[in-house]
């Protein structure tokens, strides 16, 4: 049987579910790959963080050289987050010749004509389905099934934070300020939460969506954003009023696009889309409106993505 080695690059939470479920489920991902999968070699500077499983230590290095380098590793999964210098580390291994599976939005937005061209040059494959809606598979929708259609208009709650704090707000009559903390406490929140509740967690997203949909790239910080922070509870009675809910929406059609709180119809499907999940609703000239609602980010459902996007590599390999 063959084996494929993988380099693994950053075991926080995310890598830590992807190796945890590549462990897992190995027999799931060898009967429908026909081979031995395995992360060889990690690179992260913490070599002794308890990460609540038994990791090689001889596994860690701290050269991505080590990695991008080796002629035995075949597949590269890029989970450090940030723009750099994780996107410079994506060039490498596609220049490399190897396959590519990363969850970094902010990579990806940053720099995606240049990565897609660097992978088409070297016949490689760079997939980032856990990029945008963690489990949800909307990217894999796009570039599959719903491949046929002109796209007409993305709308999208993909920012879990921004959704569990206008939820609380909405429920429960609190000050942002509060749910805020409240979402610190339990996790939901970074205790530096700029990316999300200034909705640049959700640019990023949007420029990817922008795209694949319609062709064009835009770079996050050409997407008009506002965020949520100035968002009140006043708002939020003014919109129930109207029948509303306020929402912070990534929406984008072939001209325009922004991110930012808008008011979303009772009757309308992401009204109902609260706490820390998401939902993408796209609407195409041939099937219409298509709405993927699921867990947008933790461990183990951006896991259960990226391993997706590995088997697909490796079944492109047969």
């Amino acid at each position: 049987m063959k084996k494929i080695n993988i380099g693994l690059l950053g075991m926080g939470n995310i890598g830590t579910g992807t190796y945890v479920l590549l462990e897992k489920n190995k027999d799931i991902i060898q009967e429908a790959t026909g081979c031995q999968v395995e992360i060889t070699k990690i690179l992260d500077r913490d070599t002794t963080r308890d990460r609540g499983i038994y990791v090689d230590p001889k596994k860690f290095v701290s050269d991505i050289d080590d990695i991008v380098l080796d002629e035995d590793v075949q597949v590269v999964i890029e989970l450090l987050g940030g723009v750099s210098p994780a996107k410079d580390f994506i060039y490498a291994a596609l220049h490399s010749g190897k396959h590519v599976v990363t969850a970094n939005k902010a990579a990806v937005a940053a720099d995606m004509p240049r990565l897609v061209s660097e992978a088409k040059a070297n016949n490689v494959k760079f997939m980032f389905e856990a990029s945008v809606g963690g489990g949800i598979p909307v990217l894999s929708a796009i570039n599959g099934p719903l491949q046929a259609n002109h796209f007409e208009e993305v709308l999208g709650i993909v920012n879990g934070t921004t959704n569990y704090i206008l939820t609380k707000m909405t429920d429960e009559g609190l000050e942002y300020a509060d749910v805020l903390k409240k979402a610190q406490e339990l996790g939901f929140a970074e205790a530096d939460p700029t990316g999300d509740v200034e909705g640049l967690d959700a640019a990023n997203k949007l420029s990817i969506l922008i795209y694949l949909m319609f062709g064009k790239y835009v770079a996050p910080s050409d997407i008009p954003t506002t965020g949520i922070t100035k968002v009140t509870k006043e708002d939020i009675k003014a919109a129930k009023e109207k029948g509303a809910v306020i929402k912070l929406l990534a929406k984008a059609d072939k001209d325009t696009y922004s991110v930012g709180p808008e008011l979303v119809s009772l009757d309308h499907p992401l009204s109902s889309v609260n706490n820390e999940f998401n939902a993408i609703y796209l609407t195409g000239d041939a099937v219409g409106q298509v709405m993927l609602y699921g867990k947008g980010a933790g461990p183990m459902p951006t896991a259960s993505a990226v391993l997706g996007d590995v088997i697909q590599i490796l079944k492109g390999e047969k």
